[in-house]
């Protein structure tokens, strides 16, 4: 069945096409969520936030084909909503450490979160909705209610400040505090 005629069925009431939009969604919305938040529980929270409210609010939507940039729009405010937005925490974006040898991707990608977790949630956002959601720029600003050029220029701004925290982690590694080891 064609994802329109999906967001049609559910829009007049039909449990299964939801749930057959939320299965096909799921992931990317967590994923999102947890870039965004950077911990499990807020992200999972933000998430069922943002189906509850989409079910709620899908009879409202006047265009079918405007769904993906809707919900991304619920996620993002959903993510706004979260408490930890603004406070990322240490444990932010999984410290799963791999025993397959991998360390060294492992600390590259810790590396990169930390430099993530730097940016303002503004700067957050619109790079999770470009890179990881795979959203043209068009639809992330139409995603956030912002014009085209907010969007690009947050996104060249977060990729500046990514790339800056990057450079001054290159130049100070993190390194444990004393007596740890």
């Amino acid at each position: 069945m064609d994802r329109r005629d999906l967001v049609e069925r559910a829009r007049r009431g039909d449990h299964d096409a939801f749930a057959q939009l939320t299965a096909a969604d799921l992931g990317r919305l967590y994923g999102a969520a947890h870039l965004l938040l950077g911990q499990t529980e807020p992200a999972q929270d933000a998430v069922q936030d943002t189906l509850l409210e989409a079910w709620r609010g899908l009879p409202s939507l006047r265009d079918a084909s405007r769904y993906d940039a809707w919900v991304h729009r619920l996620l993002v405010r959903s993510c706004y909503r979260q408490r930890k937005w603004n406070h990322p925490s240490d444990s932010a974006f999984g410290r799963d450490r791999t025993t397959d040898g991998a360390f060294d991707a492992v600390e590259d990608r810790e590396q990169l979160e930390r430099g993530f977790r730097r940016l303002p949630a503004e700067q957050r956002a619109v790079l999770v909705m470009r890179f990881y959601l795979d959203l043209s720029l068009a639809d992330v600003a139409a995603s956030l209610g912002l014009p085209e050029g907010t969007v690009k220029s947050r996104i060249h701004r977060g990729l500046a400040s990514l790339r800056a925290a990057l450079e001054a982690d290159a130049r100070h590694p993190y390194r444990l505090p004393e007596g740890l080891i």
